[in-house]
């Protein structure tokens, strides 16, 4: 017995252990995912009653308002959200983009133009227990694999859906602070509406300024004010529900909404706009899924979320139901005057969180548009130690502040604003039920008519959502249709720029055959030292190494043709970053390196990049020689196979590596470099405090009786050229188009790639390149 206890026992620790963890990432979901879901009550019924529904002031109308709001809210949040969408994370990141991801790796729908067979490899690439297989409908999965133009269309479907998330971070603050802040005005009547404004202002500044700090602790920080608001306001429903109408709970029977429409007609369709402003935030939840469990943003939804905010609905409801004269005022005016106070102060709180999690959305959408190259290169600062993929974009942060600021002023008004959030939602809404009937088919591999089912039951609501937003584009429902058109603008010129580049470079590239006709030497000097020849190609050697020995014939001893790419996964594990080959025989001393990211990976200021580049090599090098088809003469056929090196397993490691602190002066006598230049980098590290901190190590080949003397050569060759230095080769192109090219991609290429390139950040600066060791080499690309 006491055995079987002890067994019972163990068992049920880690089901303790499981169940303290769901909870504990469920509390900490409030503060991050459901921060602006949250706050919607704000401004439902005052942006429901704004228009010509105002006209229709009595009870059967606030019932049937009720009644879509209840049912909306079911629909759409809980059941397509919640129950579904959630099941279709990408290793636990959501998104558009993470479904786009999910189906370019499960179908061959990708534009990207340097993937490779090896990538499928990784051990995310595929969801757990997938099989490749053509499903139920390969007709469809030949049809969109083989037409170009259909991949394109997916491509422009996403970038919309992406737009619009960076919509949401522009209208989600305004609309939120401005909704909190006026509530100010039912207790101080005499003040004027452009001091709320302005204190909106203020605050949206104040939020905006904070973002460099991080949001490391934003889980732990904010989800108390989330739940103390969502207990207030369920709390305040509840009273307002016993205190002013008990019936109002049969408003939730669907017979009011066909009795609304009936006694409203158009003016009831028109005021949609105005009830979809409910389920604003359901999508923000699901882009923000990140570092929590399906199953922990599950339970906090519905058991939290879901009751308190329908109680809140049913008890505004009731109120106006017997006071239709306070419907223009809305949420402040259905607060009990002895809680007044509190409630506002949790409630300024609350939009500022919401506002928050809509930001910390935004800029996770834009580093995914840059790692799958369809956003012009930004700076992307990593904000936590701890929570890995906690970013800021400075750049993205001033140009959503400016653009908040310019709206909140603009408009001055939560109904104008309420309008073009509306067009915004639900656009990212219909982008995301687009793709996941895709995802239906391609990744859980089931029937098309479960795909059909889906997209015309939740595509048809939201679409009549979406036409009742669209008839208030005049009264600020433009604002959301403009960004989108220029985000989307900016994300398309630039990856069809980035296209015909790798195009150009694939055409262009040199063949092996002209390579092993030159001969080891390769007909130029060769120096000491490693020259890393930074390339967007994972085959062939670029136009760029030509170019470069045409000009200056000598190069260095060693040569590595590095590849920093993205692939289609969220991210990759560091055991599968890097694939290190060979190009051309041993003697020749090319390698080419692949160094793989997945889209929420950060590419940090690594000081350990170097020292990597040469363990991985030494360890192919020893790999290499351990396959007995290596010793084998050179065969061109094989060109292009990689191996994957691993990093974190120094097991098998042919080279000892220690400080080099005590051994600065031999290492120097070693260098090829000049004494000027030796005194220049000296100069260069004393001013720049990150690299002067960086770690400085000495490599020697590991005494080993079983190793060859060709490898030890090899390796002993490595070794000295690392100790020589390290020059980073990298092509500063000039892209243009031909003269016969259309008037559109002339426009495209000439002007508007021309101007994103000029005015974003340099790929040296974006890779973490040194510049005292860097090398640009001029090319003018005519694609």
């Amino acid at each position: 017995m006491d055995a079987e206890a002890g067994v019972a026992g163990a068992a049920q620790l880690p089901r303790r252990q499981y169940y303290m963890n769901l909870l504990l990432l469920a509390y900490q979901s409030f503060g991050v995912v459901y921060g602006d879901l949250s706050t919607s009550p704000l401004y439902v019924y005052k942006s429901t009653f704004s228009g010509k529904l105002s006209r229709y002031q009595d009870e059967e109308t606030v019932f049937g308002v009720l009644s879509l709001i209840f049912w909306t809210f079911t629909l759409i949040p809980l059941l397509k959200y919640v129950i579904i969408v959630l099941s279709a994370d990408d290793n636990g990141e959501g998104g558009p983009f993470a479904l786009y991801s999910l189906l370019c790796r499960h179908a061959k729908l990708s534009l990207l133009p340097n993937q490779q067979a090896a990538d499928e490899e990784l051990s995310s690439y595929y969801r757990s227990g997938f099989v490749p297989r053509n499903g139920s409908s390969p007709w469809l999965r030949r049809f969109l694999e083989k037409h170009k133009k259909m991949k394109t269309v997916l491509l422009l479907i996403v970038l919309c859906g992406a737009s619009m998330v960076i919509g949401d971070g522009v209208l989600t603050p305004a609309i939120s602070v401005l909704s909190s802040m006026s509530g100010l005005q039912v207790r101080a009547t005499g003040l004027q509406h452009r001091s709320v404004v302005l204190l909106s202002c203020i605050v949206l500044v104040g939020l905006f300024a904070l973002q460099h700090r991080g949001t490391q602790k934003v889980a732990f920080m904010f989800a108390p004010i989330v739940i103390i608001w969502l207990f207030s306001i369920g709390g305040i429903g509840l009273y307002n529900i016993l205190h002013w109408n008990p019936n109002i709970y049969q408003a939730l029977s669907p017979y009011y909404m066909v009795k609304f429409f009936r006694h409203t007609g158009k003016d009831g369709w028109i005021a949609l706009g105005g009830i979809l402003l409910s389920m604003t935030g359901s999508e923000a939840m699901f882009a923000d899924l990140g570092h929590f469990t399906s199953a922990s943003v599950r339970v906090a939804f519905i058991t939290v979320i879901y009751p308190c905010l329908i109680l809140q609905y049913m008890g505004h409801a009731a109120f106006l139901s017997k006071n239709t004269f306070h419907m223009p005022t809305g949420f402040y005016d259905t607060i009990p005057e002895p809680v007044f106070w509190p409630v506002f102060v949790v409630a300024t709180l609350a939009a500022v969180v919401g506002s928050q999690a809509v930001i910390s959305a935004t800029f996770s959408i834009v580093k995914q548009c840059h790692a799958l190259g369809c956003f012009p290169r930004v700076k992307v600062v990593h904000t936590s130690r701890w929570i890995y993929g906690q970013i800021y974009i400075p750049e993205i942060n001033w140009i959503l502040m400016v653009l908040c600021i310019a709206v909140t002023v603009a408009f001055r008004d939560t109904t104008l604003i309420g309008n073009a959030y509306g067009i915004a939602c639900m656009t990212v809404m219909l982008v995301t039920t687009f793709l996941m009937a895709l995802i239906v088919i391609f990744v859980w591999q089931r029937n098309i008519i479960f795909s059909l089912v889906f997209l015309v039951f939740f595509g048809s609501i939201e679409a009549v959502y979406l036409s009742s937003s669209l008839m208030k584009v005049p009264q600020g429902g433009w604002v959301p249709l403009v960004l989108a058109f220029i985000f989307m603008s900016v994300m398309y010129i630039w990856h069809y720029g980035l296209r015909r580049k790798y195009q150009f470079d694939l055409q262009n590239k040199v063949s092996m055959r002209s390579i092993l006709s030159l001969g080891p030497s390769l007909g130029i000097v060769r120096v000491p030292g490693i020259g890393l020849i930074y390339t967007e190609l994972v085959t062939g050697v670029p136009s760029i190494f030509s170019h470069f020995v045409t000009n200056l014939p000598a190069f260095h001893e060693v040569l590595v043709f590095l590849c920093v790419k993205s692939v289609p996964v969220p991210y990759v594990s560091p055991d599968e970053r890097y694939l290190v080959g060979r190009i051309g025989p041993k003697e020749y001393r090319m390698y080419r390196c692949i160094v793989r990211y997945g889209y929420k990976d950060v590419q940090r200021d690594d000081d350990n990049f170097e020292n990597m580049l040469v363990m991985s090599i030494a360890k192919f090098i020893m790999m290499e020689a351990e396959d007995a088809a290596s010793s084998a003469s050179y065969d061109i056929a094989n060109e292009g196979r990689m191996a994957v090196i691993t990093t974190t397993d120094d097991s098998g490691t042919p080279l000892a590596v220690r400080d080099s602190n005590g051994l600065a002066n031999s290492m120097t006598m070693r260098s090829s470099k000049s004494e000027s230049l030796r005194s220049l980098q000296s100069s260069y590290e004393q001013e720049s405090p990150s690299v002067n901190r960086r770690r400085r190590v000495h490599f020697e080949v590991a005494e080993d009786d079983d190793m060859g003397q060709q490898v030890k050569d090899e390796l002993t060759a490595l070794v000295e050229a690392k100790h020589a230095g390290v020059a980073y080769i990298m092509g500063h192109s000039y892209i243009k188009a031909r003269r016969s090219s259309s008037f559109l991609k002339k426009f495209s290429i000439d002007v508007g790639y021309s101007f994103l390139r000029k005015n974003c950040r340099g790929p040296s600066v974006t890779l973490h390149i040194p510049h005292i060791s860097l090398i640009e080499v001029g090319m003018i690309y005519y694609v």
